[in-house]
């Protein structure tokens, strides 16, 4: 693979993708966040409300498990810790490549092409090693849920 197609072909590519998912969590994360905060705001309000409008105890309930519901899928989808992982990668490829582009060391000899292949390559390995550690961190939790403390 030449330097044109590394470029083309997976660097500008994997910087594309992670910047992508980094964008997707980023909103998700938000998003569920402020249902979170709309739907723990209105639950006081329509709390001291209840003389006048008469579902104020359904809604505040069906408000109460929105809440449960999308704290429980930002834990579970990792909205917040990934939309960082990604954004650390994309923004560490793009570093070495200004790097690479403006002949700053690392890259400021004969051999850049390769220097450039090598710490790219090794920033993509790390994060999915990085992924990979942490799913099956939060699969050893599942597996074993908490136990009970021993009086």
């Amino acid at each position: 693979m030449n330097e044109k197609q590394y470029f083309s072909e997976r660097l500008d590519d994997q910087i594309k993708w992670y910047s992508g998912k980094s964008r997707y969590n980023q909103k998700m994360y938000k998003r569920l966040g402020l249902l979170q905060i709309i739907s723990a705001s209105l639950i006081p309000l329509l709390s001291g409300l209840s003389s006048i409008i008469s579902y104020s105890q359904w809604i505040t309930g069906i408000l109460g498990v929105i809440i449960a519901i999308s704290v429980s899928a930002s834990a579970l989808y990792k909205f917040h810790e990934n939309w960082l992982a990604y954004r650390t990668t994309s923004e560490a490829l793009q570093h070495e490549k200004l790097l690479y582009f403006t002949q700053t060391a690392p890259y400021d000899n004969d051999e850049r092409f390769q220097t450039l292949v090598s710490r790219a390559e090794s920033i993509m390995v790390n994060e999915n090693q990085n992924w990979l550690a942490y799913t099956q961190k939060s699969k050893k939790s599942d597996d074993h849920p908490p136990q009970k403390p021993k009086d």
